[in-house]
C-alpha cells in the first residue's frame, strides 16, 4: 500500500486565491442586490416576495462569505505549513550533502 503524501503546494496557493476572488464576487453580488427595492418592481405580492428573498439571500450569502472565509484560512495555513516544510526538509539535505 503506498503511503506517501504528496502536496501540491502551487495548487493550494491557486486555490486560495480561487477562494479570494469568490469572497469579492459575493460582495459584489450582495452590494448589486442592496440597491434593488421591491417597491420599484411591481404588484404589492411581487414587492412583498421580492422583500423576503432580500432577506434570505442577505442572511445566506453573509453565511456563505463567513464558511469561505474560513476554508481560505484554513488553505493559506496549509499552504504556509506545506510551503515551510518543503523548505525544511529542502535544507536537511542540503545539509546532510555537505557532510
Amino acid at each position: 500500500m503506498d503511503r506517501d503524501l504528496q502536496v501540491d503546494t502551487d495548487q493550494l496557493g491557486r486555490f486560495s486565491h480561487a477562494l479570494d476572488s469568490s469572497l469579492t464576487s459575493l460582495a459584489a453580488a450582495r452590494r448589486a442586490l442592496e440597491h434593488a427595492r421591491a417597491d420599484q418592481l411591481g404588484t404589492k405580492e411581487l414587492d412583498e416576495a421580492c422583500d423576503g428573498f432580500q432577506e434570505r439571500w442577505k442572511y445566506g450569502a453573509e453565511q456563505l462569505g463567513a464558511r469561505i472565509g474560513e476554508v481560505r484560512t484554513g488553505v493559506r495555513l496549509s499552504h504556509a505549513g506545506y510551503t515551510e516544510l518543503n523548505r525544511a526538509i529542502e535544507a536537511a539535505f542540503r545539509a546532510v550533502e555537505r557532510g
